[in-house]
Order: C-alpha cells, then sequence, then structure tokens
C-alpha cells in the first residue's frame, strides 16, 4: 500500500511539473496577453542592474511558450543558463493583487522588488502603487499569493 500511495504522489508532482512547463498552459495562465513577458522589459536586468530596463526584440527568447526580450547579450545568456531563476513570480501579475484577492492583475514593470533571489512585480497606475501596500503585510500578502497561483496553475 505504501508503495502504490508513493507511486500515486510521484506522478502527481510530475505531472504538475510537466504541465508546468506546457507552452499552452504558460501562455495561458502568463501576464503575455500584450506580446513578451515582462511588457519587454529585461528579467535578468532586475537582479543584476537592480532596475527595469526595455529589452530589445533582437535579443528575445522564447522559454516554454513565454517570450523574453534582453537588453544585452550578456543577460540573455545568462537567463538561458537557467531561465526558471529569473521568470516572475505568479506568471508575471501584480503580486499584491495575487495575495490580497487571488486576482491576476497588470503590472507596471518599472514597480518590482526582489524578495529571496525572485522577482515580484506590481500595479502602479492612477495614484495605486500596490507595492507600497505589499510592504504593509509583505509575509502574509506572500503566502497568500502562493497558495492563489498554486490553485490557479494546478
Amino acid at each position: 500500500m505504501r508503495f502504490i500511495c508513493l507511486a500515486l504522489f510521484l506522478m502527481l508532482g510530475l505531472s504538475s511539473q510537466v504541465r508546468a512547463q506546457d507552452p499552452a498552459f504558460r501562455k495561458k495562465h502568463f501576464n503575455v496577453t500584450d506580446g513578451p513577458a515582462i511588457q519587454g522589459y529585461d528579467p535578468v536586468a532586475y537582479f543584476t542592474q537592480q532596475k527595469a530596463i526595455k529589452g530589445k526584440k533582437e535579443l528575445a527568447v522564447v522559454y516554454a511558450g513565454i517570450t523574453y526580450y534582453f537588453a544585452t547579450a550578456d543577460n540573455k545568456a545568462l537567463f538561458l543558463k537557467n531561465p526558471t531563476a529569473y521568470e516572475p513570480e505568479y506568471g508575471g501579475w501584480c503580486a499584491y493583487a495575487m495575495g490580497a484577492k487571488g486576482e491576476k492583475v497588470s503590472i507596471d514593470p518599472e514597480t518590482f522588488k526582489i524578495i529571496d533571489h525572485k522577482l515580484y512585480l506590481f500595479y502602479n497606475r492612477f495614484f495605486n502603487n500596490t507595492l507600497k501596500d505589499w510592504n504593509k503585510d509583505e509575509i502574509n500578502l506572500k503566502n497568500k499569493a502562493d497558495a492563489s497561483w498554486q490553485k490557479i496553475t494546478h
């Protein structure tokens, strides 16, 4: 019986990992309705230069169905070595909205935060900077956002 439970557990874990890398599945859940991920901003620049920098179309990479643009060839090379290290959390949707309401809300690519080597993006329009609200209750909102994203993608 233990063997059967273990086998089922492993099958479920592997199937969710395969599903998470399926290009059609990712396109459905990632924030890419207007073109490339992060509205064309370079995901590596957030980590290496601590700022949002527009990428170039000629330095594009498609990773598991999601297109990313890069500002430099070096950033593109870093991404290709470990794409999951640079992809934004919650499919590039607003981290605050994911935590507060479990909703996919657009972002301002220039409003971001790096937490434990992960990129979090936030909505910031019409005098509503959700990063400020996130910072007031980060631990609770992050836990809720993680749970909400898990429900959306599994």
